[in-house]
């Protein structure tokens, strides 16, 4: 798994270093490994354990690009993207979806929305870090 991380890191190099990402995800455990995958990758992370919190963290401050959970309490990831969208300052920022739904429409929902990609749980962390490192701006 280390050496996966050092493959990503050496991969996104220089460009990709210093971005901040949201992490959304109402599992401790999964926020876990997804954030360790992305810190040891060299990012920034910002957590939130749903849809509203993550709303909150949107205040004005640099986020790069998000990764969100689809299904949440409170606040679903669908509805927080719609409402990330409809914020100026969050209006073009890339979005992943990292979750077990697999829904054609909810896809179809999604990118409507504006999301960039999917990732489905079980997530393997080198598909998470190559979706992420393709989205980054640079």
């Amino acid at each position: 798994m280390e050496a996966a991380r050092s493959r990503a890191a050496e991969r996104t190099g220089e460009r990709n270093l210093g971005k901040t990402i949201l992490v959304v995800d109402d599992s401790s455990t999964i926020r876990l490994a997804v954030v360790g995958a992305l810190r040891s990758a060299g990012h920034e992370v910002v957590e939130a354990a749903d849809g509203e919190e993550a709303l909150g963290l949107l205040d004005g401050r640099k986020i790069h690009l998000i990764v969100s959970d689809v299904n949440m309490p409170r606040m679903d990831g669908l509805a927080f993207a719609r409402a990330a969208k409809s914020i100026t300052a969050y209006r073009f920022i890339p979005i992943v979806m990292l979750t077990t739904v697999v829904d054609e429409a909810k896809k179809i929902q999604g990118r409507s929305i504006g999301v960039h990609a999917w990732v489905v749980k079980p997530f393997q962390e080198q598909v998470l870090l190559d979706a992420v490192s393709m989205l980054l701006p640079t």
